[in-house]
């Protein structure tokens, strides 16, 4: 999703989130990447805690100079549910940042996003690695949102796999269904290469980083060996004189807790940094076309995604599956990226 440049014009939506941080630790250090401005949902936390975990994460990484914005801090027709026991009180795990010293943009997240695309046609790609709430809220204020984009990548869904928060329902869409699915209705009909492309949980938990690829990115960055010790009591610190790597080991040793906790090993899926090498054009992946829509009635299959690949519906495609991507490739790049954020302001 490069521009005839080679530069990556990107605006992130996230509820930050344990790997929504990996994500924009990643963003900013990769180059060729503008931040136009983090926009912020609620979530995994409570917007303003995600707005506050952005700017002290820009701190971190000496760029003063992006636009955070809050948007709607509930869903669009139920009630909010945050997920502290997964990320943490506020949303980083065991990870502890000095209080931010900027301040929350005056902007809405929504004049943000219609600002953007107006003034910038066809070439911002938007990111959303949290609920759809503020792309839903858009789309309503701006209509031709999605053809004012350059690309759309969306964390979300699950297709043909089980869910993350109910049987069948992964929790950036469980959280507000019914954004989801104005999003996805946005998008029917549209030209192939405007389609979001949607990277599920079929695909982002191949992603699980180990503590291996912790030390890995230590290591790279000079800051000596960086050790996550399953054997360790929970709640254990980092002793790391690396800004950036101990943030990095404190977040993701309470998500690697939290995954042991439900027996899926002592990993962390990092979901949002795929997404987001996706919207970089860094990571390489298989996709297929499909037509998405979201349950919002049922309450047994409430927030599911259903994906008709067949034509079955007779309606056009809304969305780009993916449906195969390289975990190997992905850690090499998260290891050169991470570890180079950390050399430069740890």
């Amino acid at each position: 999703m490069a521009s005839e440049s080679g530069q990556h014009r990107l605006l992130l939506d996230a509820d930050t989130g344990i790997d929504d941080a990996v994500a924009l630790l990643y963003l900013l250090g990769t180059p060729g990447v503008t931040l136009e401005a983090v926009t912020c949902t609620a979530g995994n936390v409570g917007a303003r805690q995600v707005a506050a975990n952005n700017l002290a994460l820009l701190e971190l990484c000496g760029r003063t100079g992006v636009e955070v914005a809050i948007g709607s801090e509930v869903p669009l027709e139920i009630p909010l549910v945050t997920t502290e026991e997964t990320h943490g009180d506020q949303g980083i795990g065991y990870a502890v940042l000095p209080p931010p010293r900027g301040n929350v943009s005056e902007r809405h997240a929504v004049d943000v996003w219609v600002e953007a695309v107006r003034n910038h046609p066809g070439q911002v790609t938007g990111l959303v690695t949290g609920p759809l709430t503020n792309l839903a809220l858009a789309i309503r204020a701006e209509p031709r949102l999605p053809m004012l984009l350059k690309g759309l990548v969306i964390m979300g869904g699950a297709f043909n796999y089980p869910g993350n928060t109910t049987p069948v329902a992964e929790w950036n869409t469980h959280v507000d269904p019914h954004a989801a699915k104005e999003v996805y209705a946005a998008y029917e009909g549209l030209p192939f290469e405007k389609l979001p492309i949607v990277c599920a949980l079929e695909t982002t938990e191949r992603i699980e980083c180990t503590p291996a690829h912790v030390d890995a990115v230590s290591r790279a960055a000079g800051a000596g060996p960086e050790v996550l010790d399953p054997g360790e009591d929970e709640g254990t610190r980092s002793r790391s004189g690396n800004a950036v790597v101990a943030c990095v080991s404190d977040a993701l040793r309470f998500y690697m807790e939290f995954h042991r906790l439900y027996d899926q090993g002592y990993v962390a899926h990092l979901h949002d940094l795929f997404a987001a090498m996706v919207a970089t054009g860094e990571a390489g992946f298989e996709e297929r076309p499909a037509t998405v829509d979201v349950e919002t009635g049922s309450p047994l299959t409430f927030g599911q995604t259903v994906a008709d690949v067949a034509g079955m519906w007779r309606r056009a495609p809304n969305a780009r599956i993916v449906t195969g991507n390289d975990p190997a490739a992905v850690f090499g790049l998260m290891v050169r990226r991470l570890s180079d954020v950390a050399r430069r302001h740890g």
